[in-house]
């Protein structure tokens, strides 16, 4: 059981008001769920469609594929079984990049021109605490000088989907919302049943969430002074990058990163069983992993074409990259997910090998495309790993076939119990 993070009193208005470009609705108590993330849903009138619309429960990648871009993922295109239907994939930034963005602020931009052209009347998205600003508050953004208050990155659970009914109420027709992979399935799963004439969705890579309480904990074990930290990123180089109110930045090796100091349930087994890292039902994805330094754009559908057409010449394109190998590392990953899985210490490597990897994976280690490619690869396998310890009964209906496919060739098959059912909407795609 994942619990919701109790919500904090927010300092935004609670109710649409012309002297503020966002608000915050209060929200309702969160229903209890198995394996839930708290997206939001379990607190609407629509809390019943849990069951239906959940990521966690039985997804239905195929069916909502075709139903949201026209099409499931088509085996004639090898990368569409990593990464999803897409129209095309770019390595692309900003000029000049957005004022105190997370990246060059392609995110913020988008929904920034979606709201100053009139095509949406609201962007729902994670604002920060004002009382801790890595805690996500979920706002209605209303006007385009409001994103700037939003931008950058949160760390927690946040019920983002409970602002779809504020948002009908207050007669919002035509809306935009960010989300994570779990927020947008569950909104795909009861789109059809809401009221709104249009609906935007940016979707953002992810897997490895924690409560807000949790990532402190965790930023306590990088830097001695962890609230001055203003900036947290994992970048493509094998970096993890931190700024600080003082101006310090610092580049921490993936592999000097206090993992195993972490306790065993620092992220919860929703996120440790996460198949959609690259966020499949978005109109378009805005991640790193393939970037090589740049932002990683996914375009999936009109939708998402329509979107990146919104950012004009400010957007700097290039052709992704991909090189090295990945299957050494998704080997290696593999065998450490099944020691912490069986109650084992993990395999340290010793610390004067430590810098020397360092050195070296940035420069014969996955990179560009390959490295995207380990990276779902790894989220493949630690699905099954942990949901064949911890959930044996859900690996039939929570894993989809092609994650299956993904896993074959690293020895990880499905028995008769775990294989997904043999219809058409669960079939998979031929791997490789």
């Amino acid at each position: 059981m994942t619990a919701p993070e109790t919500p904090v009193p927010s300092l935004y208005p609670d109710r649409p008001d012309s002297d503020s470009p966002l608000w915050a609705p209060a929200l309702g108590a969160a229903a209890h769920r198995d394996l839930c993330t708290d997206c939001g849903l379990s607190r609407m009138a629509e809390a019943k469609r849990c069951g239906t619309a959940c990521q966690f429960i039985r997804p239905d990648y195929n069916s909502l594929e075709a139903r949201v871009h026209g099409r499931a993922r088509d085996p004639a295109r090898p990368d569409e079984l990593y990464f999803g239907p897409f129209r095309q994939m770019l390595r692309a930034r900003l000029t000049p990049p957005g004022a105190g963005a997370q990246w060059t602020g392609i995110t913020t931009q988008i929904a920034e021109r979606l709201l100053a052209t009139g095509a949406v009347d609201t962007v729902l998205t994670m604002a920060p605490d004002p009382q801790d600003k890595w805690r996500p508050v979920p706002v209605l953004v209303t006007r385009a000088e409001g994103m700037a208050q939003v931008r950058g990155m949160r760390m927690g659970y946040a019920p983002l989907l409970a602002l779809l009914e504020p948002a009908r109420a207050a007669g919002y027709r035509r809306i935009a919302m960010i989300g994570i992979p779990c927020q947008v399935h569950a909104l795909r799963g009861i789109e059809q049943s809401l009221d709104f004439e249009r609906i935007y969705v940016i979707g953002t890579p992810c897997s490895d969430n924690t409560t807000t309480a949790r990532f402190h904990e965790f930023l306590a074990l990088l830097s001695d002074d962890p609230d001055s930290i203003t900036y947290l990123e994992f970048r493509a180089d094998y970096h993890v990058e931190l700024r600080f109110a003082d101006g310090r930045v610092k580049a921490i090796p993936f592999l000097q990163l206090p993992i195993s100091q972490l306790p065993p349930d620092f992220f919860p087994l929703t996120c440790r069983t996460c198949v959609d890292y690259t966020n499949v039902l978005a109109d378009i994805t805005v991640g790193y992993m393939a970037g090589e330094g740049d932002q990683w754009l996914i375009v999936r559908n009109d939708r998402g074409t329509e979107l990146l057409d919104l950012l004009g010449d400010a957007l700097v394109v290039r052709p992704l990259g991909t090189a090295g190998k990945r299957a050494g590392a998704v080997r290696g990953f593999i065998a450490n997910v099944e020691r912490a899985a069986g109650g084992l210490p993990l395999r340290r490597m010793p610390q004067w090998v430590r810098p020397i990897v360092g050195w070296l994976m940035p420069r014969i280690g996955p990179r560009g495309l390959e490295f995207a490619r380990t990276r779902v690869e790894m989220k493949a396998a630690e699905t099954v790993v942990h949901l064949r310890r911890e959930k044996p009964r859900r690996m039939k209906s929570m894993i989809p076939a092609h994650i299956w496919a993904l896993v074959a060739p690293y020895g990880l098959t499905a028995s008769a119990d775990e294989a997904p059912s043999a219809d058409s909407s669960m079939s998979p795609p031929k791997a490789r």
